[in-house]
């Protein structure tokens, strides 16, 4: 029976559009760097705004991150374990963020925690001014980013059922430490890929932050918001910080993979 197995292959067809596909996406970035201006490169990806954005870029997408497992598995968790009413219209909207522009999604962060905003003016009232700050880049990627999370470990729950969860309860197990000990272990590989997903998304987020949180240098300015504004100013640049963007993703998924092996 495993050497059957072993036999069994694709159908030849199949990698005419694979190879296709694997052409269509690393063209382009073949692309960016054969227009990197190698004799300049760590001086333009070194500038002052350049490093900022990164920096930026990078501790607000692992905070995003963060909040999106926070709050996300308990999401994906209630989604996958649980039955109710109105349960399917409360994961299309949960989801919505997949499908909207990103600029409707920072519309509607601003005209909700923005000074003139359903809530902004009561934070206003008590000191608080979310909208073109820190705080707002790390809300715009969270938005963007939380959906990513949800059905990346929403999918790996159902696929891994629920016996095990069963017989962890029935042997006297609280649902608590059924979580922790069973539900938890078994989908960690699809929880690692949620996180991954969600922050490459946050990583690359511009829409959402720019109507948001604007561009403030240093407070704002991610690293893709620097790049849009060095392609009307210094294509060069621009080309560079893309690639160093790039770079930066490839080496997060290659790490993310590596967890999930030793997982």
């Amino acid at each position: 029976m495993a050497r059957n197995q072993r036999d069994v292959g694709v159908p030849a067809w199949i990698y005419a559009p694979a190879l296709a596909g694997a052409v269509f996406v690393l063209l382009p970035l073949a692309a960016i760097v054969s227009r990197v201006e190698w004799s300049n490169f760590v001086e333009l990806i070194t500038s002052e705004g350049s490093r900022a954005a990164l920096a930026l870029s990078l501790r607000t997408s692992a905070t995003a991150t963060l909040i999106c497992v926070l709050v996300g598995v308990p999401m994906a968790v209630v989604l996958a374990r649980t039955e109710f009413r109105g349960q399917g219209l409360l994961r299309s909207l949960v989801l919505l963020p997949l499908v909207l522009p990103p600029v409707v999604g920072g519309i509607a962060l601003l005209y909700t925690f923005g000074r003139r905003g359903l809530l902004g003016e009561t934070l206003d009232v008590l000191g608080l001014q979310i909208a073109f700050s820190t705080t707002a880049v790390v809300m715009a990627q969270t938005f963007v980013a939380l959906p990513f999370m949800v059905v990346s470990l929403e999918g790996a729950l159902r696929t891994a059922g629920r016996r095990y969860e069963v017989v962890a309860a029935s042997l006297g197990a609280r649902p608590t430490t059924v979580f922790r000990r069973v539900t938890l272990p078994i989908v960690m590989p699809g929880l690692i890929s949620g996180a991954v997903l969600a922050f490459a998304r946050s990583l690359g987020e511009f829409g959402a932050t720019i109507t948001f949180a604007g561009s403030l240098q240093g407070v704002t300015r991610t690293l893709p918001l620097e790049i849009y504004l060095r392609r009307e100013t210094d294509a060069d640049a621009a080309v560079a910080l893309s690639l160093v963007l790039v770079i930066v993703a490839v080496l997060v998924i290659g790490f993310a993979r590596q967890g999930r092996s030793a997982v």
